[in-house]
């Protein structure tokens, strides 16, 4: 298997949100700085027997023989650096974003070891997503699969659907929970395992793998007096935590909630919490573009300062797919999933919206060569992030702008196209849907290309090699 990816992931129930939406985001960050990313539809399928067999670590199982339609943003190369489907929705609006690595500590893990050859992230969305109906049967879903198979690594799984939000943390070979985030709640979670307090006594708000308990309490596993911290169990809390992943969770805690005051470092911040302030869009690609602005931490800010580099941001270089899945509950059903999607670096480029309810997707975005090219929209993205911050301090204000007035464009082409689509007989929708995706692509083609083409001419007056002179030499 490759090493963990290290994300960040965000989660906000429906009566958290501006508008009833329910919400899972996650950055997928990768160690390379380049690892082309594409976005597909996978069409449904009847009465086939389909096997599924990973290129990465030999995992297989037989798949049941009727799976619905869903989108994933995989690898380019999956054939070589796996599948990794990563995030999408299947035709029954279940939002699945999978995975966010967590780590288990050794004194869990002595009893109950990785499987090396179990079912891990690269194939986790593409053996579960097409064959459940809620995100709540996710959960019992991937569950069962963890029993059968087992797991080579620690994941943190995001399921939602219009009316839930269930994260599952797989932190042995064998062993997980998954919390029901509450309605009015957000979540932000950076690489650690991040459940608090397992009520067993409310199957309605948690589950969680056969014999935890008694796993717990034969091994002497439960360093608290009372209760059962599934955190304090499972989870880690040291130099690396406190350096690259808990200062991620404590910005995104310090954006939507001000009024609580917390240590970047602390190994006890709340694994749920509710918002200053009703939830937008926004404010998650805020969360996930961050870099720790106007802090000390900034390592974009001006100055030179120890600070700077600290701690791990949110946004990277590596991050290759940034995604926020929406499941709206304001309007027609067939057209209320929505992924914002960004193949740059979430910094310096937008989140695009994109209908989920379609059967292709635009080739500029489902055909990503592994090289640079001037037509895919993976490579568009990335050129656009790395103009904006070659001369960042001269850019990013263009870019700044230029992002705030394709939102305001996005905003109103996703409520005049589901408004469209609230008109259409229902057998229309999806195409309808599809082609307003590629009029969206089309547009930001031509607008993102007249935008880096301004940047370039703008980059051309601050060479180095220059020298002030009379006008007419």
């Amino acid at each position: 298997m490759k090493p963990l990816s290290a994300c960040t992931s965000v989660m906000v129930g429906k009566d958290a949100s501006i508008d009833g939406s329910t919400m899972i985001a996650r950055n997928d960050d990768t160690f390379l700085p380049l690892t082309p990313q594409r976005f597909v539809v996978h069409p449904a399928y009847q009465d086939e027997t389909r096997q599924w067999i990973s290129n990465q670590n030999g995992f297989r199982l037989t798949l049941p023989r009727t799976g619905m339609r869903y989108s994933a943003t995989p690898n380019a190369d999956d054939a070589n650096e796996g599948v990794y489907a990563e995030s999408g929705f299947n035709e029954v609006d279940v939002a699945m974003s999978a995975t966010e690595s967590v780590y288990g500590n050794p004194a869990t893990l002595a009893y109950d070891p990785w499987v090396p050859a179990g079912l891990a992230e690269d194939s986790l969305p593409s053996v579960v997503l097409p064959y459940i109906h809620s995100s709540r049967e996710g959960v019992e879903y991937l569950g069962q699969l963890i029993k059968q198979y087992g797991s080579p690594e620690g994941n943190g799984v995001m399921f939602s659907d219009h009316d839930e939000i269930w994260y599952m943390e797989i932190v042995t070979g064998h062993h997980w929970v998954a919390a029901r985030i509450p309605d009015d709640t957000y979540v932000v979670v950076a690489n650690q395992v991040a459940i608090q307090t397992v009520d067993f006594s409310d199957p309605q708000n948690f589950m969680w793998s056969a014999g935890l308990q008694e796993f717990v309490e034969q091994h002497h596993l439960n360093p608290n007096r009372t209760g059962f911290n599934f955190r304090k169990i499972f989870g880690t809390s040291n130099e690396k935590d406190r350096n690259y992943n808990t200062p991620r969770v404590w910005y995104g805690q310090r954006y939507l909630t001000p009024s609580l005051i917390q240590s970047p470092t602390s190994a006890d911040l709340p694994f749920v919490l509710r918002a200053d302030r009703k939830i937008r869009v926004e404010d998650v690609q805020f969360i996930l573009s961050s870099h720790y602005n106007e802090t000390e931490f900034d390592p974009l800010a001006h100055g030179q300062g120890a600070t700077k580099t600290k701690y791990r941001p949110i946004a990277m270089n590596r991050t290759q797919n940034s995604h926020v899945l929406q499941l709206k509950n304001d309007g027609v059903s067939t057209s209320s999933a929505i992924m914002w999607l960004n193949f740059g670096i979430p910094t310096f480029s937008p989140y695009v919206p994109f209908f989920g309810n379609v059967q292709n997707t635009a080739p500029s975005y489902a055909e990503t060569p592994l090289e640079m090219d001037d037509i895919s929209a993976y490579w568009m993205y990335r050129k656009l992030s790395m103009l904006v911050e070659s001369h960042y301090a001269d850019f990013i204000q263009l870019d700044r702008d230029f992002k705030t007035a394709m939102m305001q464009m996005f905003i109103e082409h996703v409520a005049k196209t589901r408004a469209h689509a609230d008109q259409l007989p229902s057998k229309q929708v999806s195409a309808y849907l599809e082609q307003q995706n590629q009029r969206l692509v089309d547009i930001m083609e031509q607008r993102v290309h007249s935008f880096m083409n301004q940047l370039m001419s703008k980059g051309l007056t601050l060479s180095k090699l220059t020298y002030n002179m009379d006008k007419n030499l």
